[in-house]
Parts: C-alpha cells; sequence; structure tokens
C-alpha cells in the first residue's frame, strides 16, 4: 500500500513540471515586451555598410504578427533573406539581408504592430529602431492624420501607408517610396529619422501590401508641391479619394441579346467594329464614361453560334484619338435561355406617393407599344385608368410609368408579350403587376440650406450605414429639397462637378490631378413621418460625423433590387453612379 502511495505521488510531481505555460492564479500580464540589447551598438552610428543583420534582444519570448504587412524599412532594403520568429516564439527578432547599405544614412526599421508577447499578445506598438552608416542620426519627422474623403465608416484598421519620394529629375513611382511609414487606426501617421531635403508625398491604401502604389487600384492622396523638409513638419494632412484607372480592354463574354465587352476604367468614348462577315446587322451601345460595351444582334436570323461555338473577331478603339483599331475575339454560342424579359423595379409591391411605376429590362430598350397594355385600379376589372409610359431618358434599360396615382390605392397593370422591343427581340411574355401606392402620412421632406455652396453642379446624396447612395440630385445653388422620404437616419454627401461634365472624377497622381471636391455632413440628416426637416450645412464646417451609434436604413421600398438577369446599370449607365 505505501509503495502504491509512493508512486502515486512521484507520478503526480512528474505530471506537474511537465506542464508548460502562463501559471495560474495571479495578476494577468498586461505589459508589452521590452526591448533589451541589439547586435547594433548603443550609439547607433558609423554602422558598417557591409552589415547583413539586425537582431533585437527582449525581455520575454515574443511572435511576430503579420509582420510583411507591419513592417516598413526606410529606405528600402532590398532582398531580405529571413525573418526570426516565424512560426516559434523566440526571446529576439532577426532580420537578415543580402544587400550593402548605402553610405552616411539613417535607416529606420519600423515594426508597426508586429510585436508581441508569446504569452497574452501584449503589442509593442509602432516600434522603431533606426541606425546610421554615417557619423550621425537623422532626426527630422513628418506627420499628420490621413482620412478616407468618401467614406463613412469609422476607420477601424485600415491599410493605409504614407510615403516620401526624394524629388529628383525624374521619379520612379514603381518602386517603393525612399521613406514609409504606416498609419494607425486612429488616422495618424508620422515618419521618422528623416534626412533634410525635398520630397513628394503620397498616401495611398496599400491593398496588396507590396508597399507601392498601384494607380487605379489603391485609394491616393498626394500634395503637388514638394514638401521642404529642412525642419521637422507637424499636421501635414492628406485625404484619400478612388484613383483614376487607366483604359484597359479586359475581356468580352456572351450575354443576353449579344455580346458585353468589358474594360479596366472607364473610356468615354468606344468605337467597334465587328470582323465577322457573318455580323453585318448589329448595334452597339455605350453610355460615356462606362466600363461597358454591349453589341446586340439576332444571332438565330445571322445563324450565329447555333449549333456550335464561334469565334467572332472584333475591331474596337478606346478613347485613341488615331483611326487604329485592336483586334478582340470570343467563342460565341447562342444561349438559348438569354430572353427578353421585363420586371418591377418596385421592390415590396409598395410605391412611394408621387413616384412614377418603374420597370426594367435585361435588353436595351428601343420602343414600347402601350396600344394593348391595361392598367387598372385595385381589382375592378371593368374600368381602366389613364396613364402615360415611355423609356426613361436617363437609363435606356427602364420604363417609367405615370398616372393619377392615389395613395392607399392599388392598382394592376398588364403588360402583353411583344410590346416591349429592343433592336432585335420583344419581350416574350406577358406580365402582370400589382402593387398599392404608399400614404403620404408614412413620409416626410427634407431640406438642406448650404452656406459657402459650390459655385458649379453637385450631388447631393443620401446613404444608408453601408455608404450605398438611396436618394440623389443633381444641381446647382444653395438650397436642396426632398419631397418623399421614408423615415430614418440619412448619411450626407455632396460631390462637386468642378468640371461639369456630370460626371465625379477620381484622382490621378500621375498626372497630378486632384479627384473632384467632396463633403460629407459631420452629422446624420433626420427624417420623421409628416414633418418637413430642415438642415443647414456650412461646407467649411470641418466637423467629422461619427457613424459608431446610428441606426440608419439599409433598404428602402423605393429603391429597385437588383436582378441578377438584369444588366448592371452603374456601368451600362454611368449617369446613374457618379460616384462609380
Amino acid at each position: 500500500m505505501k509503495r502504491l502511495l509512493l508512486l502515486f505521488a512521484v507520478g503526480f510531481l512528474l505530471q506537474s513540471c511537465a506542464r508548460v505555460g502562463s501559471p495560474v492564479g495571479g495578476s494577468k500580464d498586461t505589459l508589452a515586451p521590452k526591448f533589451l540589447s541589439s547586435n547594433i551598438d548603443t550609439t547607433k552610428i558609423n554602422v558598417p555598410r557591409d552589415i547583413k543583420e539586425l537582431r533585437l534582444d527582449f525581455d520575454e519570448y515574443v511572435t511576430l504578427k503579420d509582420i510583411n504587412k507591419n513592417l516598413s524599412i526606410s529606405p528600402p532594403i532590398k532582398n531580405i533573406k529571413r525573418i526570426i520568429p516565424s512560426t516559434i516564439a523566440n526571446k529576439f527578432v532577426l532580420i537578415q539581408w543580402t544587400d550593402t547599405l548605402q553610405a552616411n544614412t539613417t535607416y529606420n526599421f519600423n515594426f508597426g504592430n508586429a510585436i508581441a508577447d508569446n504569452n497574452e499578445s501584449n503589442i509593442l506598438r509602432y516600434y522603431n529602431f533606426a541606425f546610421s552608416t554615417g557619423e550621425k542620426l537623422d532626426d527630422l519627422y513628418v506627420s499628420g492624420e490621413i482620412k478616407d474623403a468618401l467614406s463613412t465608416k469609422k476607420a477601424g484598421e485600415n491599410k493605409f501607408v504614407v510615403g516620401l519620394y526624394q524629388v529628383k529629375d525624374t521619379i520612379n513611382y514603381k518602386q517603393k517610396p525612399y521613406y514609409i511609414t504606416k498609419v494607425d487606426d486612429d488616422g495618424y501617421y508620422e515618419l521618422n529619422y528623416l534626412a533634410p531635403g525635398k520630397y513628394k508625398i503620397i498616401a495611398f491604401e496599400d491593398e496588396n501590401g507590396n508597399s507601392m502604389y498601384d494607380a487605379g487600384k489603391e485609394k491616393v492622396g498626394f500634395q503637388k508641391d514638394p514638401v521642404d523638409v529642412e525642419k521637422s513638419v507637424s499636421g501635414l494632412n492628406l485625404k484619400l479619394y478612388p484613383s483614376k484607372k487607366a483604359v484597359k480592354y479586359l475581356e468580352m463574354k456572351e450575354t443576353a441579346g449579344g455580346i458585353v465587352m468589358a474594360f479596366e476604367g472607364r473610356p468615354n468614348n468606344v468605337k467597334v467594329q465587328p470582323l465577322s462577315e457573318k455580323l453585318k446587322d448589329y448595334k452597339v451601345t455605350h453610355a460615356p464614361k462606362s466600363d461597358t460595351v454591349r453589341i446586340w444582334f439576332d444571332a438565330v436570323k445571322s445563324e450565329i453560334g447555333q449549333n456550335t461555338t464561334e469565334n467572332l473577331k472584333f475591331g474596337y478603339n478606346a478613347d485613341v484619338k488615331k483611326d487604329t483599331l485592336y483586334n478582340a475575339s470570343l467563342f460565341y454560342k447562342y444561349n438559348t435561355k438569354g430572353t427578353m424579359d421585363i420586371n418591377s423595379d418596385n421592390g415590396g409591391g409598395m410605391l412611394a406617393p408621387q413616384s412614377d411605376f418603374k420597370i426594367s429590362s435585361n435588353y436595351y430598350l428601343d420602343k414600347i407599344n402601350t396600344d394593348k397594355w391595361v392598367f387598372k385600379v385595385g381589382g375592378d376589372s371593368i374600368n381602366t385608368i389613364p396613364f402615360t409610359a415611355k423609356i426613361s431618358e436617363t437609363n435606356p434599360y427602364q420604363i417609367q410609368v405615370n398616372a393619377d396615382f392615389v395613395s392607399g390605392k392599388k392598382y394592376q397593370l398588364t403588360v402583353p408579350k411583344e410590346t416591349v422591343s429592343s433592336f432585335y427581340a420583344k419581350n416574350t411574355q406577358s406580365k402582370r403587376f400589382d402593387f398599392e401606392v404608399d400614404k403620404i402620412e408614412n413620409f416626410g421632406s427634407l431640406k438642406f440650406i448650404l452656406e459657402n455652396a459650390p459655385t458649379s453642379s453637385y450631388w447631393l446624396q443620401l446613404l444608408d450605414a453601408s455608404d450605398k447612395v438611396l436618394f440623389q440630385k443633381y444641381t446647382k445653388g444653395s438650397e436642396v429639397k426632398f419631397d418623399i422620404l421614408k423615415p430614418g437616419e440619412y448619411i450626407v454627401r455632396i460631390l462637386v462637378d468642378n468640371n461639369e461634365n456630370k460626371f465625379w472624377d477620381e484622382a490621378d497622381f500621375l498626372n497630378g490631378v486632384f479627384a473632384e471636391d467632396s463633403y460629407i455632413y459631420y452629422k446624420t440628416a433626420v427624417v420623421r413621418p409628416l414633418w418637413d426637416g430642415i438642415e443647414n450645412w456650412d461646407l467649411k464646417n470641418t466637423r467629422v460625423l461619427d457613424v459608431s451609434k446610428l441606426s440608419i436604413p439599409k433598404t428602402n421600398t423605393d429603391i429597385p433590387k437588383k436582378d441578377p438577369k438584369k444588366p448592371d446599370l452603374k456601368t451600362d449607365n454611368a449617369l446613374l453612379s457618379p460616384t462609380r
């Protein structure tokens, strides 16, 4: 019995000794790792140019989180060979490279939020380590704040970076900036250990983590004039805007009624010419500043892609002044399911008062014949009511139906087949649309009185919490009114059409062109039933919107739902979406 108790005690002790981890009980560790020493001398100057590594020792085991996203080295050191720790925690951080360092240069390793202790993941925030290959450590800095000009969301975690390029005869923006740093979650940045000189500053949303600005793919902010860093500069604030994409052909693919040609960027003019002998009768539609071109034809009549796949070839020219045509092709086969169809844009069956009833098609609309259309009130099978219908002037995929609608009444519209026409097709099915006109007491109005209003035209937009535009008006002057609005809170944004081309133009960093002006109201606009709201907005007011506690509607019964069979109206008709 004693022997059994002895074995049990020894086993218990061995099991206790084998446990690895934090001790049970006691206060939780909330302290970040503490830097102890480095392989580089404490003076950090006159460091040999042929040194190939940086080692940092800490007082506890550390890990590196998203090191490739967090670490920025200024000026850049190419050919980083190894970074430790990678997967297993260690008491040191080691970075090794193969390059020879520049002479008389201060290097700064900014780790962002990468270094954390192994047990509680306490982060050593924005840790920097700098050294110089010369006789002094440069100590100038540039700091400020970065904001997304169009986003209404709380900043939170971001991918923003700020960089400085040395001003030379030519600047290669396809290389990493000479100095670069991450922007913290509050939008603050600080470029440290800078040498005196003139620099071109750029801020961008580094989506792919390559520390280089990708034009047309990443938001950008910049200053046209160089920054003269003879002394430290603070308060250099920048706003990020969507960047202009260069026009580039992407692809063609079969779609209902023909072919869609897609571009990166938004060409103003596109010429398309079929190079296939069989395709002689066709139509091309393209809205200026749209990234989509549609080529319409009757595949059955032209005997194209009926029994087998055919290689269709086209010549195209997008925003190129000379008459040169570039070649594009696709393997086309006619899809029998791609027939012309129409559907109601009135999501939920309730029509807002004083509004047109809207019908959308998946085909570009050429004409309509309303002689056989039947419009009734509710279940009345005898009496029809007068109405008018037309193809929308701004959206050629939409029909607007107008009548003396009465609030609270139910209506029924029947559209027989073959009464709605595109170039080479007609609607193949009769459709009946049942809807009710909502009561005016369920809506309110909202008027904006602007101080320091734009001198040019602008869009005043009402958005939901996801930045979706629910209502907008393109107007000019100091007063804007929305008469019929669903109750709720709306984010308010203004996009200014500075050049009066009826499109909101993005930033073009490479050509030094700023994005057109924009403003976000510092508070939300509240709409109440049967209430005429008035908002006074001074556009020079620099207060910032806080959306952390809002209950903003994300949908509205007067906003059409997207039908997967319909074309993307945002691209087929750029006038509908100035934000693009």
